[in-house]
């Protein structure tokens, strides 16, 4: 096992870096927050927008944090200083460095949850899992949640103990390809069901009249998070990538990945819901209700349900456990980088970390119901907390600090080594420097509104 001082720790190539970081941005966002977002704010017009965006701002913050990683060959907290020692450069850099290790506690209560549906299709519960109430009375219940989200932050944890090599790319490899064939599968089955045409030409067929200014500000917050940015993930793979990697080449491939992850999620879940409900996109509710209510609910009425359920998932669980390795993978390497700790020690620390925190949210609806946060259970508290305050913010930073500090030459430059061209360099200096950091201010004022009820989104 490497010791602090030791050769800093590599992807084995362009393959392990790409599906590492394609693991990291597929995750349980794209299966329930996409196809909600996408059935609520218009179907295909969405899916053009969110493509778009994802193609423009999307690209060039995935660029920008892996260039930072691999230019200085350290987590974002030195990452950052690298460039500098101005106040807001530092905050830049743990500002990016703590969101991972709030986010990942909170994230392996709902992996957790998981595990739990899983186990309940393997044992041929689907009836009750399709219940009523059964989500909620699972959720209040201190014991079971806490058993199950402890499950999946040990295994976690046991992959990040491993390595990089071993355990990060080794894992990613395994799962990546298994949630493509499961996805495939289910987006088969769920299309071919009676009345699920309909909800596919909602969903691929764009329509103007569908159009508003909130498909736009939805579309740019889920590609936001959908691609793991401004997690301090990405700057970190960025720092395990070898120089004659091709960034540009890479980055590509995990737009292409993640972007295809979303479809098939939106083709697994809208045409079967649309099928369910007859034709109700009201049905595709948000977060929990949505994978732990009405899913389970559509599975039961469509025959072969253990067996859909299983798979379904087991899919969920790859795309949990993939992005769980990658944010804890951020926070350790942030200790081992910072605090000069060796990987054993580090990994331990943060797993100690992730039980404590994320006890806090695994119990939040049962014996700690009463215990609020500005009105919010603590998981929702965290969500909040991370991806509507502190994302935008961090993205903000890293495009300050491109575009005023580092400068868009020296990017390029970096860009440049394993690749002879630097095809869309145009629209990275023109999104980096204008509007990008629009985009994360809108991001940032419109989460906030929601959440205070200002806005409806």
């Amino acid at each position: 096992m490497e010791k602090h001082g030791e050769k800093r720790s590599t992807f084995s190539g362009k393959l392990g870096f790409v599906l590492s970081a394609a693991g990291a941005s597929v995750g349980l966002g794209n299966i329930w927050r996409f196809p909600y977002l996408a059935a609520k704010y218009g179907g295909g017009i969405f899916l053009l927008v969110y493509i778009i965006l994802a193609l423009t701002f999307g690209y060039t913050m995935i660029v920008a944090e892996t260039t930072i990683g691999r230019m200085t060959k350290k987590s974002p907290v030195g990452a950052y200083q690298s460039f500098g020692k101005a106040s807001w450069i530092k905050f830049g850099g743990w500002i990016n460095a703590v969101i991972p290790i709030l986010i990942v506690p909170y994230y392996s209560v709902i992996g957790g949850w998981v595990i739990k549906y899983l186990a309940g299709y393997v044992m041929g519960q689907g009836t009750d899992l399709a219940s009523d109430g059964y989500f909620s009375a699972f959720i209040s219940d201190g014991v079971s949640t806490e058993i199950c989200f402890i499950l999946f932050s040990l295994f976690t944890v046991a992959i990040i103990y491993a390595g990089v090599r071993n355990g990060v790319e080794r894992v990613s490899k395994f799962m990546m390809p298994i949630l493509v064939v499961l996805s495939v599968i289910i987006a088969v089955y769920s299309v071919t069901r009676p009345g699920a045409m309909a909800g596919v030409k909602y969903f691929l067929i764009p329509n103007m009249d569908n159009f508003s200014w909130m498909t736009v500000v939805a579309a740019m917050g889920q590609m936001f998070y959908s691609l793991s940015i401004a997690m301090g993930i990405l700057v970190t793979f960025g720092s395990y990538m070898k120089r004659d990697v091709a960034i540009e080449d890479s980055t590509r491939n995990v737009e292409i990945f993640d972007t295809a992850i979303a479809i098939m999620a939106g083709l697994m879940i809208i045409p079967a819901v649309f099928a369910f409900s007859g034709g109700d996109a009201a049905s595709l509710q948000a977060g929990p209700s949505l994978m732990f209510i009405t899913i389970p609910k559509v599975f039961e009425s469509m025959g072969l349900g253990r067996l859909v359920g299983i798979m379904f998932f087991l899919l969920v669980l790859c795309a949990a456990v993939t992005s769980s390795i990658a944010l804890t993978e951020s926070a350790v390497s942030t200790f081992q980088d910072e605090l000069k700790w060796g990987r054993k020690k580090a990994t331990v620390v943060v797993g100690a970390i992730m039980i404590a925190l994320g006890s806090l949210s695994a119990l939040g609806y049962g014996p700690l119901a009463g215990v609020k946060i500005i009105g919010m259970q603590f998981l929702d508290f965290f969500d909040f907390l991370t991806n509507s305050v502190m994302m935008p913010i961090a993205a903000f930073t890293t495009c300050l600090l491109v575009s005023k500090v580092i400068g868009v030459k020296k990017i390029e430059e970096e860009v440049l080594h394993g690749e002879g061209t630097f095809r869309r360099k145009k629209i990275f200096n023109f999104m980096i420097k204008y509007l990008c950091p629009i985009f994360a201010a809108i991001i940032l004022l419109s989460s906030v509104a929601n959440a205070f009820g200002w806005i409806s989104m």
